[in-house]
């Protein structure tokens, strides 16, 4: 931990010096704010003035970066903490830092030249590693579909292949009636028992597929699995596609195009992190560009922003809003690394009537957006400048530059996956004398 505590210490003034030495300005934000929820549930702090009000921490400083953009700061930056009320894993905290960065008149381009530089000084100053000149890019749906994942771990191969035309072919029944059918091959696989195959199974179950086909490759031709509803030449032409090799598996998943990428993309990073096929010398970081602007939740019956509300649409044209959200491209990018994704941002909506057709197109009634947002939208009225920005999840930064794969390890006094302080055991009981100064009386939960 002390070393590790170090590397964050070494990342921080690189950072810090990087940034100044290119003309941004350090600007601290509040951390009591108006309750925005822009996707986690907010952490609500009551006031003891404004009684039955309550502040919010921030889960990111969006809107006041953006604000001052507006009030004519072009290059901001600050090393910040944030805060979302969300279920915990291995990579997240509810309490986590930020480098957060916004910057005036720039184009996606400018941005990931500026960031690149970033990236590139805190790996080299911090840990000696030389990173690319140039990142590689791929959009969202080469990413999906190359890698069945938005975080590619561009470190190993295995990449998804598209099975669909030859399992159409074949006398495998189950595929036909699908969307998507995609395999990925496993050099060497032909080692895996039915114990292996079926622990796998469970697996991409966890990603609701429903199973995992399989056939291995021996003697040049495909044996076991789903092997006998293709014939000998349709076999051969798999093979061939596929570039298997004896000794090879290929597992197929058949079902919804989400579900075939995500429960095979799991395999996929399942499979390279357990059979050892990451070179852990390695740091890919790789741009993933045009974003969905929009997903729909089936659950709420309504859109939700892909990134986040501010995200500018690719399109100029307002009416392109009205058509078919789920076909708009967003200006949304993310920079990943190794699986992770390290930084996300996008270039922003400077424009008020594009900013308030959004959050209609969120559900959001003109009363609602006026309550939640109305400052913002007032402020984009004044001459806003096109901007942009970008914000690095600094302690996954930190866990990948220390080898580690909890950020837990580069924290001091994380909490735990209950979100619990071991070392002060909060959260904690307050007195009734504090909930009464807060007008604040507590009730039981009904089981």
């Amino acid at each position: 931990l002390q070393n590790n505590l170090h590397i964050r210490h070494l990342a921080y003034q690189s950072v810090r010096n990087y940034l100044s030495e290119n003309n941004f300005l350090e600007i601290e934000t509040p951390v009591l704010m108006k309750s925005t929820p822009e996707g986690a549930r907010d952490y609500l702090v009551p006031s003891r003035i404004h009684q039955g009000k309550f502040y919010a921490l921030p889960q990111s400083p969006q809107v006041y970066k953006q604000i001052l953009m507006i009030a004519g700061y072009d290059k901001y930056f600050q090393i910040v903490k944030c805060f979302r009320d969300e279920d915990l894993r291995a990579d997240r905290q509810p309490e986590f830092t930020q480098i957060d960065i916004e910057m005036s008149f720039v184009n996606e381009e400018v941005i990931f030249d500026s960031m690149e530089g970033l990236t590139r000084h805190i790996f080299k100053s911090v840990s000696d590693i030389d990173l690319p000149e140039k990142f590689p890019r791929l959009t969202y749906d080469e990413s999906m579909e190359t890698y069945g994942t938005d975080k590619p771990d561009t470190r190993f191969e295995m990449k998804l292949i598209n099975l669909k035309d030859f399992t159409d072919k074949s006398d495998f029944n189950a595929f036909k009636s699908v969307d998507y059918v995609k395999g990925i091959v496993v050099k060497s696989g032909s080692k895996y028992s039915r114990k292996n195959i079926d622990d796998f199974t469970d697996y991409v179950k966890k990603y609701k597929a429903k199973g995992l086909a399989w056939m291995k490759m021996e003697s040049a031709t495909l044996v076991g699995g789903i092997s006998k509803f293709f014939d000998l030449e349709l076999q051969s032409k798999l093979i061939d596609y596929c570039r298997m090799e004896d000794g090879d598996i290929v597992f197929v998943i058949g079902d919804s195009k989400e579900i075939t990428l995500n429960a095979l993309g799991a395999l996929r990073a399942h499979l390279g992190s357990s059979e050892g096929l990451c070179d852990t010398s390695k740091f890919n970081p790789v741009w993933v560009t045009d974003f969905p602007m929009f997903d729909y939740d089936s659950e709420s019956d309504r859109f939700i922003a892909k990134h986040h509300p501010f995200t500018a649409p690719a399109t100029s044209n307002i009416d392109d809003l009205n058509s078919d959200p789920l076909s708009l491209t967003s200006r949304g990018y993310d920079l990943t690394m190794n699986g992770y994704e390290i930084a996300g941002g996008s270039i922003r909506n400077h424009q008020p009537e594009f900013q308030s057709k959004i959050f209609e197109l969120l559900g959001m009634d003109k009363q609602e957006i006026k309550s939640r947002f109305g400052f913002l939208v007032d402020a984009l009225k004044y001459g806003t400048p096109p901007h942009g920005g970008i914000a690095f999840g600094f302690d996954r930064l930190i866990m990948i530059l220390a080898g580690s794969k909890n950020i837990r390890d580069v924290i001091a006094f994380p909490k735990t996956t209950s979100a619990s302080s071991l070392m002060d055991e909060s959260p904690s009981p307050v007195s009734s004398d504090q909930l009464k100064e807060l007008n604040i009386e507590l009730t039981k939960k009904e089981k």
